[in-house]
């Protein structure tokens, strides 16, 4: 490897780094990890001549020898998706669109959002799962034989569940296993997964205590609720748990790790991680622009969610502009300096991302709306997936009257500042009492005539000044030359 530190530009340019390359899985081993017969009964059923076959940046080094086996195996063509524009958990049908694809393989972790384009086949890794020491952090973790748990899991770990409940349920009879369950008719997996035929908005359903959620299903007992139940999952600590811990966030939940083989009760406090987002709501209502990023192209209903928020966000009397920019970044983000807060259309386990890095907030479209609408209250109810908020959804809270709030001020919480609902509302109306023109609010009209002054004051850079007359003149002359760690007058240190 050269030397990091060297002097020569030409060194410089050709450095080599280190990278970490997992390795190739053994011939023998694919079938069972990738399914490969299963996947090609699934294209030779269908008589699919093109398959997207996507992979996951850390399965990538599999990709070849499966594509491989695949047109060996059947009459298809494959086609490798990876790197994909936004998380890899999403089925990614823009790209497979690209290629004319007749279907997805979608391998390695899925969010099961829901995809209705084109035909899936999800292939989830059997990774291991110890389950003598998983039995036994269960049995540590609830010492009561009749506690009322649900049990969750990543979807990695499906294939050894039903095992699981074989050990678990003579000793606790009071257990509940979620089952994969997704929408649409073109969802496959081959026993691993179940289809959903109900056209409705999915939610929970108190009369039948039939509770779906983020791809899982499962019953309670009647009579009961679901914060009469904890919570035992299984995998590792990520946007999955954390998913489900924000949204049952009145549950109590414990995990077993199956790589580290430890179980644990999960101590983190969820209380604080709800007060953080409430502070991005804050953040949201003190803004007058914001940014609606375009984290998904492939979860239903993305686009409805997105003129919702448009809708909602105009009543606020804020502007809003929509941004499409694949996987977020900071230096991304920081480019727009006049965006105050960004809300992030993803699917629920990408759409609680930690914007601590960034510049400025990046909000969930339910913190979005409690900011935005005065119907919506902030509550112990947290919704990750948006679906359940339009129209028929389960959290759905309609826009409220802007007649109503065309006066209404409040004080924020973080400056201090007086704050108006309905900044935008304030344009002429023509008076009862003659064709002269009046504004609709005069005091917010006047507390923000200069807003367009008071925002450029407030920037670091105003532009370049041109200063006529007071720069002097001077003859051009010859650069430095190289690069900046070592320009070529400066010579080379000792």
């Amino acid at each position: 490897m050269a030397d990091a530190f060297s002097t020569s530009s030409e060194t410089v340019i050709h450095r080599v780094v280190d990278v970490t390359v997992k390795t190739n899985t053994p011939l023998e081993k694919l079938e069972d990890l990738y399914q490969i017969k299963d996947t090609c009964d699934f294209i030779s059923e269908h008589q699919f001549e093109k398959v997207a076959l996507q992979f996951p940046d850390e399965l990538l080094v599999d990709s070849v020898a499966v594509a491989v086996e695949i047109e060996r195996n059947s009459n298809a063509k494959p086609f490798i998706l990876g790197d994909t524009s936004y998380g890899s958990c999403c089925v990614d049908e823009v790209a497979a669109e690209h290629v004319g694809a007749d279907c997805i393989v979608h391998y390695g972790s899925a969010c099961l959002s829901p995809s209705k384009r084109l035909p899936l086949m999800y292939v989830f890794e059997r990774r291991p799962v110890d389950l003598e020491k998983c039995t036994s952090a269960f049995r540590e973790l609830h010492p009561d034989t009749q506690s009322h748990i649900v049990i969750l899991y990543d979807v990695n770990y499906v294939h050894a569940i039903n095992e699981l409940m074989t050990l678990l349920l003579p000793e606790y009879p009071n257990i509940v296993v979620s089952e994969l369950v997704v929408e649409g008719e073109q969802c496959y997996s081959h026993g691993q997964i179940k289809r959903q035929h109900d056209d409705t908005r999915l939610s929970e359903r108190d009369n039948s205590q039939v509770v779906y959620q983020f791809g899982r299903r499962f019953t309670l007992k009647g009579g009961s609720g679901i914060t009469d139940y904890s919570m035992f999952y299984v995998g590792q600590e990520g946007a999955t748990l954390r998913n489900f811990m924000m949204t049952w966030n009145r549950c109590s939940f414990t995990s077993f790790d199956p790589v580290e083989m430890t179980g644990r009760t999960e101590s983190v406090s969820v209380n604080r991680a709800l007060m953080k987002r409430y502070y991005a709501i804050e953040r949201a209502k003190d803004a007058h622009v914001v940014g609606i990023l375009v984290g998904t192209l492939g979860v239903a209903d993305y686009l409805s969610i997105i003129q919702q928020l448009k809708e909602t966000i105009k009543g606020a009397g804020k502007k809003s502009y929509v941004f499409a920019m694949g996987k977020l970044n900071v230096p991304k983000l920081a480019n727009f300096l006049e965006i105050d807060v960004f809300v992030l259309i993803a699917c629920p386990e990408n759409s609680l991302l930690d914007s601590s890095e960034f510049y400025k907030p990046v909000v969930t479209p339910f913190e979005m709306e409690v900011a935005c609408n005065k119907k919506r209250e902030w509550s112990e109810e947290y919704v990750t997936d948006f679906r359940h908020l339009l129209p028929g959804g389960q959290s759905h809270v309609p826009l409220s009257d802007r007649q109503e709030e065309d006066d209404e001020t409040d004080v924020s919480l973080i400056t201090g500042a007086l704050r108006s609902h309905n900044l935008l509302s304030s344009e002429p109306a023509v008076s009862s009492f003659g064709s002269s023109v009046v504004l609709r609010n005069q005091t917010l009209t006047v507390a923000n005539a200069n807003s367009a002054a008071s925002f450029l004051a407030e920037r670091s850079w105003r532009g370049l000044e041109e200063k006529l007359g007071e720069t002097p003149v001077v003859k051009a002359v010859e650069g430095r030359r190289g690069i900046a760690i070592a320009y070529e007058e400066e010579g080379t240190s000792p």
